[in-house]
């Protein structure tokens, strides 16, 4: 007994490896990279800005101070007390600390509380860079701490000649604490959209992936066979499409297996019935052992028919599976008119013996791109099949004509014609209107369905309808016509 594969175990999702930890991941890290910008971008933009203005201000104010020394025209010890007083006439500038030097650095000045610094040299770099000329304004801030802290250095020129220095110091924390003030809400809004985006990323994620994980059980349901099977998703987004394609794919599994069960059941019904009959017909061969050599004979046709029948049904069975499963073949300009004339002179014998008259009219110039061989079985069994399901003394009326851009060939025939119910039907595989006729006509129910696919392959479309004004059944096939040269006419 053949052994049965064993169906692949599905692969299990690690929690690393699942579409909700990336997608989460993903947020967290859009949201932390978003708040990373929130924190530093705003802090940078406000500190430079303090600096900037704290920059206009001191360096404004030194130079104010420095242009008021420039008038004693030297500075010195000896000439302190009027520092001290044009110090004094200026008004309050709000400041923290001023330091004024001479020129070789000299305190003459200074209003800070660490002591008496007057008489000691100001050992501060902004003074040097002031009295050796390196720059007219020298200034320095930096924000440590909490705080902003601003020092500015002027030159006191007198005719040129550097007489001296103005030092300015400034310890702001009040600017500095509404930065850290800033810092700390920004964090804690930070904080909040944080928790808020890890919450919602969970959520969002499991709402995707729990969709995801909807389409992957309706794969491994229909993969076990249940075709019926539906999604149910909501939504407008690109699973629901996807979801609606699995449903269109589905639909047409389950059509495509109810037609195959269908075909296999025609099939094996079609297959027994001349199976049978020559099972019972050898059967009556070898029991009856006095049969006379003439009944044997008539016997022995009889099963030759069957396995002719069974021939043919076998023969169009492989054309059928061929059709389904060959690639495409190579096309190329045919001439219709030369290949009905053709079937034309094949079937003239058979209508000639059921007295039916067949008639063509054939317009010049249709051109289709296929093969001949496939246009040659399609008027076959049009053509074929008017005869055979004709009335005697009947008519079959072959047409062709070429209309814009679409060749029409028409095979009316004179018949009883097919019942309103039965003519969607009668391209399905092993289909008959009237099986006991069809069966004594020798069909098998498989050539309308021929005529179909092979149409189908090449562009085409082929109905049926009732004959206009008279009984009768009209069957028309439609091509895209061909404009190419080099038709083929073999």
């Amino acid at each position: 007994m053949e052994k049965k594969p064993r169906a692949a175990k599905p692969r299990k999702v690690h929690l690393w490896s699942s579409l909700q930890t990336k997608f989460a991941l993903t947020y967290i890290v859009v949201i932390a990279a978003v708040l990373v910008l929130l924190n530093t971008y705003p802090l940078l933009v406000s500190r430079d800005l303090v600096i900037k203005s704290k920059q206009t201000a001191l360096q404004s104010q030194a130079s104010v101070v420095a242009s008021n020394l420039a008038g004693l025209e030297n500075l010195g010890l000896d000439n302190r007390d009027k520092v001290d007083q044009i110090i004094g006439d200026l008004p309050d500038m709000g400041l923290g600390r001023i330091v004024i030097t001479d020129a070789a650095g000299l305190i003459l000045y200074d209003n800070g509380e660490v002591g008496d610094n007057v008489s000691r040299y100001a050992l501060f770099g902004e003074v040097t860079q002031a009295l050796r000329g390196e720059g007219y304004d020298v200034f320095r801030c930096e924000y440590r701490d909490g705080a902003f802290r601003s020092r500015a250095a002027a030159p006191v020129v007198y005719r040129n000649v550097i007489i001296g220095a103005v030092y300015f110091y400034e310890y702001d924390n009040e600017q500095g604490g509404l930065l850290v003030g800033i810092q700390n809400n920004l964090r804690n809004i930070s904080i909040v959209i944080c928790v808020a985006a890890l919450l919602l990323s969970l959520v969002f994620s499991g709402v995707l992936t729990s969709r995801l994980a909807t389409l992957l059980r309706a794969i491994r349901i229909v993969r076990e066979g249940e075709y019926s099977h539906r999604v149910q998703l909501g939504g407008h987004d690109e699973l629901a499409l996807l979801a609606d394609e699995f449903d269109q794919l589905t639909g047409r599994l389950q059509t495509t297996e109810e037609v195959r069960r269908r075909f296999v059941s025609d099939a094996s019904h079609e297959l027994k019935t001349p199976l049978a009959s020559i099972r019972l017909l050898t059967d009556s061969i070898l029991q009856n052992e006095q049969m006379d050599a003439e009944t044997a004979k008539e016997f022995v046709a009889d099963i030759g028919e069957e396995a002719e029948r069974l021939t043919r049904i076998t023969e169009k069975l492989l054309t059928l599976t061929r059709m389904d499963t060959a690639p495409p073949v190579e096309t190329e300009p045919v001439d219709v008119k030369y290949v009905v004339e053709k079937v034309e002179h094949m079937l003239s014998p058979l209508a000639q013996a059921v007295d039916v008259r067949l008639r063509c009219r054939l317009e010049e110039g249709c051109l289709v791109r296929a093969t001949q061989d496939d246009l040659y079985q399609i008027a076959f069994n049009l053509m074929e099949n008017a005869i055979k399901y004709n009335l005697p003394q009947g008519e079959v009326l072959v047409t062709l004509e070429g209309t814009g851009e679409t060749v029409f060939l028409r095979v009316e025939d004179t018949g009883v014609g097919i019942p309103e119910e039965d003519l969607p039907k009668i391209f399905d595989r092993f289909y008959r209107v009237d099986k006991a006729r069809s069966r004594a006509a020798g069909g098998t129910g498989l050539g309308l369905s021929i005529v179909r696919d092979t149409a189908r392959q090449h562009g085409g479309t082929v109905t049926a309808r009732h004959r206009e004004g008279t009984q009768g059944t009209c069957f028309e096939v439609t091509f895209p016509r061909c404009r190419a040269k080099g038709v083929c006419r073999v």
